[in-house]
This record gives structure tokens, sequence and C-alpha cells, in this order.
């Protein structure tokens, strides 16, 4: 009994603390640049407006969703396309992301 206990509350103890280290998951594929917003679904990467498509999704540092209005104005980014041409994923690197070297995409 007493090592079904202890068992349970090691499980208890990991699981809020993996679901902490999770990292995020930037696809191999997706671009890097500088970000601002223009308005509304229009945003300038490297000096070049795109339009974000219809389901866009924009991430923090802390991979947490916000709007195009919240975007820091020149932050490093990294994206993806959707098949129109439209950027589709967009993530605001942190630190360590800028530091680390892009991936060959595979």
């Amino acid at each position: 009994m007493r090592r079904k206990l202890l068992a349970l509350l090691i499980c208890v103890l990991a699981v809020p603390a993996a679901a902490l280290a999770q990292v995020r998951q930037i696809p191999d594929s997706a671009k890097r640049g500088s970000i601002v917003h223009i308005q509304d679904a229009l945003v300038e990467i490297d000096g070049k407006q795109m339009r974000l498509s219809p389901a866009a999704q924009i991430r923090n540092r802390d991979n947490l969703f916000i709007v195009p209005m919240s975007l820091p104005r020149g932050a490093l980014v990294k994206y993806t396309l959707d098949g129109s041409g439209q950027i589709h994923r967009v993530w605001v690197l942190t630190a360590a992301e800028i530091a680390a070297p892009d991936k060959s995409p595979r």
C-alpha cells in the first residue's frame, strides 16, 4: 500500500513539471524575419508587406496566442506561409531562439 501511495505521489508531482518543461516546436522550414504590424491583417516582414491568413496564429515569447496589434515592433520572429503565400503561423523568438542557428529544412 505504501509503495502505491508513493508512486501516486511521484506521478502527481511529475505531471505538472513535465507540462512546464515543454519546448516550442517551431518547424525547421520556418523563415526568420523582423516583423511590424501595419493594420488589420497586414504586416511587414523585413520591409515586405504581407497579409496574415484568416486562420493565422501568432505566439509571443511565452508561447501564448496574441493579436497582431500586440506584436512588439521590429520583433524577430519565425513564420510559415500557407498555400496561398499568406502568413499562417508566427512565433516571436526568445533570446535563446535568436542566438540558436537556423536548422536547415529537410
